[in-house]
C-alpha cells in the first residue's frame, strides 16, 4: 500500500468552483509527450467535435528536475540535454497542435476552439496537476502507458499520479477514442455519482451517445454466511439495497434521457469492481465513467478504491469525475 511517504505531495482540497450552475464553458487540457498514447489523447477531441470546447491547452513537460539530479557532477551535459529536450518539446507541441485542429475539424474552417500550447519544466505529474489548477481546467486528458501492468502501477505512473491528485475530472485514454457511441456509467447513490452525471450532460456527451447506467450492489451476506440461508432468505435480505439501486439508476436514466441520449439500465448484486470491469470488457464500450469523492493527502494514494481499480484494469478509456456537485 502506498503511504504518506511515497514521494507524491498532498493535493489541495477540491475547489468549490467546479460544477457551478449555469457554467457551460469547457476548458480541456491535454498532456502530450510525443507517444502514440498522446496521439490518441488529442484525437479524442474528434469525439467531442459536435460540442467543441471553448479552449484546448496542449502541455508538454520537460522533466528537468530528474535530469539535473541525475547529472549533478556533469552540469554541462545536463544543460545540453535539457536544451535538446526543450527543442524537441517545441516540435512535439507544433505537431500536436496540427492534430488537434484536424480532430476538431478546424484545419480548413473558422476556429471555434482556441488552441494554446505550454512547454513547462519540472516533475511531470506535479507540473501537469499544478497547470490544470492554474488554468481552471474542466477536463484533464492524458494517455495511459499500461496502467494494467502491476509493476508500473506500483511504481507510480504519470497517469496514475495525475488521476490521484488532480482536482478536476481526468480522462485516461487507453486506446483510440474518436467517438462516444457507448458510455458505461458506473453509478451509486452518492452525490459524486450525481455530479459525474451532471458533468457528462453539461460538458461531454453528444446526443447520439448510448449510455448504460450500471449499479452494482455488494452482497449483503458473506459467502460463508450465505451457505446457511435459503435462496428466499437471501433475496429478502438483498431487497432493500436492490430497490435503492434501482431508484438510483432510474433517476439517472431520466437525466440522460432529458439530454436526448439512449439509455439502458442495469442493477446487479455482485462484487462491484469485478462486475463493472467485466461489463466494460464484454461490451463495445468506448468510455467508462465513475464519480470519485475528493480526497487529500495519502488517502488518494492508497490502492483499492473503486476508481483506482477501474483505472488499473478497465480495457477501455476511463473518465474519473471529481469535484462536480449534483
Amino acid at each position: 500500500m502506498i503511504g504518506p511517504h511515497s514521494g507524491i505531495p498532498d493535493a489541495d482540497p477540491i475547489p468549490e468552483r467546479y460544477g457551478n450552475l449555469g457554467d457551460t464553458h469547457m476548458k480541456i487540457m491535454i498532456a502530450v509527450d510525443g507517444s502514440e498514447f498522446a496521439e490518441w489523447s488529442v484525437q479524442m477531441l474528434e469525439a467531442v467535435a459536435s460540442r467543441p470546447p471553448d479552449s484546448v491547452t496542449l502541455v508538454h513537460v520537460v522533466d528537468s528536475t530528474s535530469l539535473k539530479s541525475a547529472a549533478r557532477k556533469h552540469a554541462t551535459v545536463s544543460k545540453q540535454a535539457i536544451a535538446a529536450m526543450t527543442k524537441a518539446g517545441d516540435q512535439i507541441l507544433r505537431r500536436f497542435e496540427g492534430l488537434a485542429k484536424i480532430a476538431l475539424k478546424q484545419a480548413t474552417t473558422k476556429p471555434r476552439t482556441a488552441i494554446d500550447t505550454i512547454l513547462a519544466h519540472g516533475r511531470i505529474a506535479d507540473t501537469i496537476t499544478k497547470l490544470a489548477k492554474q488554468k481552471k481546467t474542466d477536463l484533464l486528458v492524458l494517455g495511459s502507458r499500461g496502467l494494467s501492468d502491476a509493476e508500473h502501477y506500483l511504481l507510480g505512473s504519470v497517469s496514475r499520479t495525475v488521476s490521484a491528485l488532480a482536482a478536476c475530472p481526468v480522462l485516461v485514454v487507453k486506446r483510440p477514442l474518436t467517438a462516444l457511441s457507448h458510455v458505461l456509467f458506473a453509478a451509486d447513490a452518492s452525490k459524486h455519482s450525481q455530479g459525474a452525471c451532471r458533468f457528462l450532460c453539461q460538458r461531454l456527451l453528444p446526443e447520439s451517445a448510448h449510455v448504460t447506467v450500471l449499479s452494482v450492489v455488494e452482497p449483503a451476506m458473506t459467502e460463508l454466511a450465505a451457505k446457511y440461508l435459503s435462496k428466499d432468505q437471501l433475496e429478502q435480505i438483498a431487497v432493500p439495497k436492490r430497490q435503492a439501486a434501482e431508484q438510483v439508476v432510474e433517476n439517472l436514466r431520466d437525466r440522460f434521457l432529458a439530454e436526448g441520449c439512449a439509455v439502458t439500465t442495469q442493477v446487479k448484486v455482485d462484487h462491484v469492481t469485478d462486475t463493472i470491469i467485466q461489463q466494460a470488457t464484454s461490451g463495445k464500450v468506448d468510455l467508462l465513467v465513475a464519480g470519485s469523492r475528493g480526497l487529500t493527502g495519502s488517502e488518494r494514494l492508497q490502492l483499492g478504491s473503486v476508481s483506482e481499480t477501474l483505472l488499473k484494469y478497465a480495457p477501455c478509456s476511463v473518465l474519473i469525475v471529481r469535484g462536480w456537485r449534483a
